[in-house]
């Protein structure tokens, strides 16, 4: 059976003045799919074999081609927005019919330029679609350790449970609510460490580094915002926890860390208005 939205080999039965049509090898008389001729590679014959992808075109008819598509049945990739239309989102996927996205299958509406993590499936009527939700079509088995650096794309933000990302564009991975110490959005491309590789493969993911080297860059990011700011910051250790998160874009515990730091290397005064810098 020739399959829809996979690359296949299959075998030259007839040639025309349009292209060749295909079969599965040694199936010559089963299922035929047509290679438009400005795609047929030069002195191929009858009884040659091909490798080629198999998808829909315009008038949604079975149609080969040997250009290789960005994603394919079953595979996750990241694409990019072409057009925005009534039924939904096209995306670019390498080929000439591009990739429909409905909005049924959207994690968030999307516009034309952004970059979407996509799987491809096959719709109810039996055309190749894209869709957001590709929590169930990533990989659990990553070559990935605990500490290890990773880059991926958020997919998907549940509050509850924290940002999806598609590392590689293909392992399943989680930065938990807990760990999301700025703020990110669906499509963001996201550099991030490893803090735990689950039972089932799954990785959970931190935008912070190890603690003793994440309270350097902390230190150093308060004392430039306090230097920008003349000198003086409105915050210290009894300040609300909101709003340090708001306007430093840190946890309570990480600020007093970091201050600390900063109090111990002379750098800076707490006072009961806030920190200053040491002239």
């Amino acid at each position: 059976m020739i399959k829809l939205g996979e690359i296949q080999t299959l075998q030259v039965v007839k040639a025309t003045d349009f292209g060749i049509y295909l079969c599965e090898p040694e199936n010559t008389e089963g299922e035929r799919i047509l290679l438009p001729k400005n795609q047929v590679p030069a002195a191929i014959k009858n009884g040659d074999e091909i490798e080629v992808f198999v998808y829909k075109d315009s008038e949604d008819r079975p149609i080969a081609t040997t250009a290789t598509p960005k994603v394919t049945l079953g595979k996750t990739s990241l694409l990019r927005v072409k057009d925005v239309t009534t039924i939904g989102a096209f995306l670019d996927w390498g080929l000439a019919k591009d990739l429909l996205l409905p909005f049924k299958e959207q994690t968030q509406r999307v516009h034309t330029g952004d970059d979407v993590i996509a799987a491809l499936y096959v719709d109810k009527s039996g055309r190749l679609c894209a869709t957001m939700k590709v929590y169930d079509y990533l990989s659990c088995s990553s070559p990935y350790k605990k500490d290890d650096r990773v880059i991926g794309v958020v997919y998907e933000i549940i509050d509850s449970y924290g940002a999806f990302v598609a590392v590689d564009n293909i392992y399943q991975a989680l930065i938990p609510t807990k760990e999301l110490h700025r703020p990110i959005k669906v499509g963001d491309s996201v550099e991030a460490r490893v803090i735990q590789v689950k039972e089932d493969g799954k990785l959970d993911l931190s935008l912070r580094e190890k603690s003793y080297l994440q309270l350097d860059a902390d230190a150093e990011d308060i004392f430039t915002k306090l230097t920008a700011e003349g000198g003086f910051l409105p915050y210290h250790d009894k300040t609300d926890s909101d709003v340090i998160k708001a306007q430093l874009n840190l946890s309570k515990n990480a600020f007093k860390r970091a201050i600390g730091r900063l109090l111990k290397e002379g750098r800076i005064t707490i006072d009961s208005d806030g920190i200053r810098e040491v002239k």
